[in-house]
Parts: structure tokens; C-alpha cells; sequence
């Protein structure tokens, strides 16, 4: 993977974090060249330039925002044997192929943030990939955490509701855990690491014993216990309707962009 010459096009908030993620798992920081007019506190190594510059590259990834691809898109030099791959929420391949053509290959993946620290999880798709091609993306998302092979490009916009914005939402159930906490009387500090790791440990076991979060709950549940008492007060709030319209408000906006890049 060294030997490719790559291209992050947009650092901000997920672009750094894959760059953290890639630099995290022993890449060459000299083999990415970030193109950002804004980026700041870059790590060691990693050279940015405010337009891009050069020939084309093996490897451009589009970081920046799906509004911007427009303005964006005329400043990028694009060879028949550069293969991009897309961050872009709602901006499917063919609007790609039609606003940057000439490509070998266009590839969106939606990773999330645990990207950052190799924990995250990435949806890719292509309308078809060579084997050569699919190592190539493989080796270049995979130390960003698992990865799953989506065939229908349509399942992006649930992907981008419930891992793409999923750990936002993840974020505020930990943040209202540990206020909750906080508010029976806990010290701050305290109630946020138990939170964390009561969150983190959690998913841990889910994956390990294979069994559902729904059977684990009751596992945890004992009749008229402490346990009891609080999943009531959960479940009479629907909490079930609450995530799920909260998904789908993510999905739909990630339908709406995809309309609008589209018809632009």
C-alpha cells in the first residue's frame, strides 16, 4: 500500500479520521497527499496542499462535503488508471463517473468515526470490481476496522443512518447516561467512566457470546429487580420507535443529497 501514491481530497472531521486510522496501521505518511485550503495540526509526515497538484494520482478518496463535489470536482486531475473511492454521503457511482470521468474504477465506502483508532466498521460498494481491484480497496479500508461488501448501492442511505451517523447517536445515549448518573448523585467523572465502559463492554460481549442485545437484556433483568425497573421506564417511552425515526431521518436526508447531487 506504500507504493500508491493517494490523495485525500477534504481532511476534516471523518478524512482525519481515516488518516489517523491509515497512519495508526503503519502506512507511509509521505505516500498521502491531503488537498485542503483549511487543514491544520496535520501529523508528522503528511504533506497538504490548498488545490490539487501533479499528475494524477493512484488513489483519490473525496472527503469533502457532498455539497462541494461541484466546486470541487474541476480542480482534480483524473487518470484512466486512478481509482476513486467516495466518503461522499447520498453521491451515488454514476453521479461520480458523471461529474469526474475518466477513472479506472469509483468506489463509495461509508465509514465512521471509530475509524480513527481502527474500531470503526465501512460499507463499500462498486458497480463492479476487478479482483485486483477489490485487494486494492480491501487494503486500503480494512485497517480502518471491519468491512462489509454492500450489492445494492440503494442500502447505502440505511448504512449511512445506522453506522455512518450511528456513532453520534451512540454518543449522546453515553452523554445521557452519565447526566443521568450525575443527577442520582454521582461525581461527573465518575459517572462518565462508568458510563463508557458500561457502553463499551457491552457491545464487547455482544459480539463474543454471539447472542441478541434483546436476550441479553433479559439475561441482565431479574423480576422486580433494579434492572426491571428501569427497562420499564425505557420501554414505555418507546425507545424502539424513538432510534428507529431517528435512522430514518438520517436515511432520508441521505436520499435527499443524493437527489440533489443528481440534478445539479
Amino acid at each position: 500500500m506504500s507504493a500508491l501514491s493517494i490523495w485525500l481530497v477534504g481532511c476534516g472531521n471523518m478524512g482525519g479520521a481515516m488518516l489517523r486510522g491509515w497512519l495508526g496501521a503503519k502506512m507511509a505518511p509521505d505516500s498521502i497527499l491531503v488537498i485542503d485550503p483549511m487543514v491544520t495540526d496535520l501529523p508528522a509526515g503528511v504533506r497538504a496542499v490548498p488545490k490539487a497538484e501533479g499528475s494524477a494520482p493512484d488513489v483519490l478518496i473525496l472527503g469533502v462535503k457532498p455539497q462541494m463535489l461541484d466546486a470541487v470536482a474541476p480542480t482534480l486531475t483524473i487518470g484512466p488508471n486512478t481509482l476513486i473511492l467516495s466518503i461522499l454521503a447520498g453521491v451515488e457511482c454514476a453521479t461520480l463517473a458523471h461529474k469526474l470521468p475518466g477513472a479506472r474504477q469509483y468506489v463509495r465506502v461509508m465509514p465512521n468515526m471509530p475509524a480513527a483508532i481502527g474500531e470503526g466498521i465501512s460499507a463499500v460498494f462498486a458497480p463492479s470490481l476487478s479482483p485486483a481491484d477489490r485487494a486494492q480497496v480491501e487494503q486500503l479500508v480494512a485497517p480502518l476496522g471491519l468491512v462489509e461488501w454492500i450489492e445494492d448501492e440503494d442500502l447505502f442511505h440505511a448504512v449511512t443512518g445506522v453506522s455512518g451517523s450511528g456513532p453520534a447517536f451512540v454518543f449522546r445515549f453515553i452523554d445521557a447516561l452519565a447526566a443521568a448518573g450525575v443527577a442520582a448523585g454521582l461525581a461527573a467523572d465518575l459517572s462518565l467512566r462508568l458510563a463508557l465502559q458500561t457502553v463499551a463492554g457491552s457491545a464487547r460481549l455482544v459480539q463474543s457470546t454471539g447472542k441478541s442485545p434483546a436476550d441479553l437484556a433479559e439475561m441482565v433483568r431479574s423480576p422486580n429487580g433494579t434492572t426491571h425497573a428501569g427497562l420499564t421506564v425505557m420501554d414505555a417511552s418507546d425507545l424502539a420507535t424513538l432510534v428507529r425515526q431517528t435512522v430514518e431521518a438520517a436515511a432520508n436526508r441521505s436520499r435527499e443529497l443524493a437527489k440533489a447531487a443528481r440534478n445539479a
